[in-house]
């Protein structure tokens, strides 16, 4: 089967500077696909060569099997991009946005999808509501709807949720999920990791513009071998134990193991220091620990 997103040996120079550098890795049609990185890492830089908003110095990247360079019309038609940015017509009404933005696919009469799009959103009451009079989660929704006018298969969303709220984002991933079980690959980057590790299926992290990782979610998380484990003790943590202390927890004490065999050494500690063991818990590894990690420079 063709893949939705082939990214094939891409690399971007901007002068000097290398905002992308040999990136490979492909996205399966219908996969809800996660691509996670610091300020900088490149993320942007590569959506915006995908959509083609700029060209990528060397490599290809294929939509559906479309060249975004040689053949960037079939390609741009399969690819809806939400842009991080809030960019709008001030003199637009939010139809007429969405008008205006259907003729760039030379879609005319599509009124009953955009209606849909509107109620889907939570936009029917702000239709004809000026763009500018919005806030800005309402802007952001008008973002979304913008982005699937065209109804593309392949949806990118680009720090959809940054700066809104909880309703807006709940109701957002409703509907996002919805598009996914009816067949749409979704591209998600987000700095809200809990947000990837609930939606996500396959991770790929970028770091200085180069792919350090590239993994199903359930096994990227098995490779961390680092384990919190809450203590609540009769007395003080001893002296011993103070390296591995990582925080408090009201009346626990949270200490980072670089294993879990390690587990056997604490509790002998504490037995010889007389501290007796009243609860504890292993708290399990979440993607943004291992997020961290591997930004820290560990491996995959």
């Amino acid at each position: 089967m063709t893949p939705a997103i082939e990214i094939q040996s891409v690399s971007k120079n901007f002068g000097t500077l290398k905002a992308l550098d040999d990136v490979s890795f492909r996205v399966e049609a219908g996969e809800f696909f996660a691509l996670l990185g610091p300020n900088g890492a490149g993320k942007t830089t590569l959506i915006s060569a995908m959509a083609g908003l700029s060209r990528q110095t060397s490599g290809h990247i294929r939509i559906l099997g479309h060249d975004t360079i040689s053949a960037a019309y079939l390609a741009r038609k399969t690819l809806g991009v939400v842009p991080q940015e809030l960019v709008f017509d001030p003199f637009l009404s939010v139809r007429e946005s969405l008008r205006f933005q259907s003729g760039y696919f030379g879609l005319k009469h599509n009124d009953d999808w955009l209606d849909e799009l509107l109620e889907k959103l939570g936009l029917s009451d702000k239709a004809d509501t000026n763009m500018r009079a919005l806030s800005g989660g309402m802007k952001r929704r008008v973002m979304v709807a913008q982005a699937l006018v065209h109804r593309p298969p392949v949806i990118v969303l680009d720090e959809p949720t940054a700066g809104v709220d909880v309703e807006l984002r709940q109701s957002l991933w409703a509907f996002v999920r919805e598009l996914n079980q009816a067949g749409h690959t979704i591209v998600l980057t987000t700095h809200y990791l809990e947000e990837a590790e609930a939606l996500c299926n396959r991770i790929a992290m970028l770091k200085k513009g180069k792919l350090i990782a590239l993994e199903d979610k359930t096994k990227l998380l098995a490779h961390s071998n680092e384990r919190d484990v809450s203590f609540k003790l009769s007395a003080a943590l001893p002296d011993a134990l103070l390296p591995l202390k990582v925080r408090d927890e009201g009346q626990r004490v949270v200490l980072r193991l670089p294993e879990i065999a390690r587990i056997e050494q604490v509790l002998a500690t504490l037995r010889e220091a007389r501290i007796e063991v009243r609860e504890m818990t292993v708290i399990e590894t979440d993607l943004e620990s291992v997020f961290v990690h591997m930004m820290q420079g560990g491996k995959a």
